[in-house]
């Protein structure tokens, strides 16, 4: 059978399902971390179950893409760790282990076929056999649990507490390093693949460099430089005028079309060119701020903000995200940074 990518949008009768069995929407977010997601595992188990059910039966183990990597290395099954564990709809994120409420709304016996998660910089045990003997291996070799790209590439911008990255490319997404997390309906949060006891953090946005191109194109004749001059030429605040452009319907909140505001009227249909740069600017950083503070996170006066992707060049753009978030901004190289952390975490395993 054709295995499900992250894209799939095929299980949102299990979905709702799922969200029912534990007692809606909020409470499966406050057990796993997020609402049910239509790619999240334990929806798609579940799809396998009521439309295949022999071959559910006939599965002896389930594994995570990362899981199932360490095992070929290990030449066993591999457990599921924590972090990627947590974007599955079932594990627990504060008891560290999987949710049976969740497990029997997915399908039976889930939890022999899932294994037991364990921490994300756990020792799995030496290499296989195969590895020494065919590639050169040290037998000494250790393997440490695998976990997600998107866990790996926090271990790999190096986040520490309160620190936040933020990738402004195509599409926006916040990583954050959270102790006291307030799962809610929009984001995820993952247990922490550093710090076991700490929390992560993911927040993803559609309408990033897509909207800013747009608005260059429209407000700036195309033109960056002609962009950061009027967006410098418009005050902090930008007198009370304000914007929320969903070119596509966003992912973070879910809504669509343009929506201008200021102090006197409730929506307003247009704005001069360098009031709308700064209001989009100043609209998406907001919206940032407002929905990271929702899942728990706290502005300290350590807080770092490391900013990566295509607009990350553009210091008038970062300027403003600095203002918002009223922390220092520096930017950081991050390709391949998944790699990279992976990298860390077995060096430090």
């Amino acid at each position: 059978m054709d295995s499900p990518i992250w894209m799939d949008s095929s299980t949102s009768e299990q979905c709702r399902h799922l969200e029912e069995a534990v007692g809606g929407a909020e409470e499966l977010a406050n057990i796993t971390g997020s609402r049910a997601y239509e790619r999240f595992t334990g929806n798609q188990i579940a799809k396998v179950y009521h439309e295949k059910p022999e071959i559910y039966s006939q599965t002896e183990r389930i594994s995570l893409v990362s899981s199932f990597a360490a095992s070929l290395f290990l030449g066993d099954y591999a457990p599921i760790d924590y972090s990627d564990g947590s974007g599955m709809n079932l594990l627990n994120i504060y008891d560290k282990d999987w949710s049976k409420k969740c497990l029997d709304a997915c399908a039976p016996n889930l939890k022999e076929k899932l294994g037991s998660p364990v921490p994300s910089s756990s020792i799995l045990g030496p290499i296989s056999s195969y590895y020494v003997q065919r590639y050169g291996f040290s037998p000494d070799c250790n393997i440490v649990s695998f976990t997600g790209d998107n866990p790996a590439s926090l271990a790999g911008m190096t986040l520490q507490q309160n620190d936040i990255a933020v990738s402004l490319g195509t599409s926006d997404t916040l990583f954050l390093w959270i102790q006291e997390p307030k799962p809610s309906l929009e984001g995820h949060v993952f247990c922490n693949p550093v710090h076991p006891q700490d929390f992560m953090a993911l927040l993803c946005y559609k309408n990033g460099s897509l909207m800013r191109e747009k608005m260059k194109d429209g407000c700036s004749c195309g033109s960056w430089e002609l962009f950061s001059q009027l967006l410098r030429s418009t005050s902090p605040g930008n007198k009370g005028n304000i914007g929320f452009y969903f070119e596509a319907v966003e992912i973070t909140p879910q809504a669509g079309g343009v929506h201008r505001f200021n102090g006197d009227k409730p929506e307003v249909s247009g704005f001069p060119k360098d009031v709308e740069i700064r209001a989009l600017i100043e609209g998406q950083f907001m919206a940032k701020r407002i929905h990271a503070e929702r899942l728990g996170y706290k502005i300290k006066p350590e807080t770092r903000i490391l900013a990566t992707g295509g607009a990350s060049r553009n210091k008038d753009v970062l300027q403003v995200l600095s203002d918002v978030f009223n922390a220092p901004v520096f930017t950081i190289d991050t390709a391949n940074s998944a790699c990279l952390g992976s990298a860390y975490r077995a060096a430090h395993g």
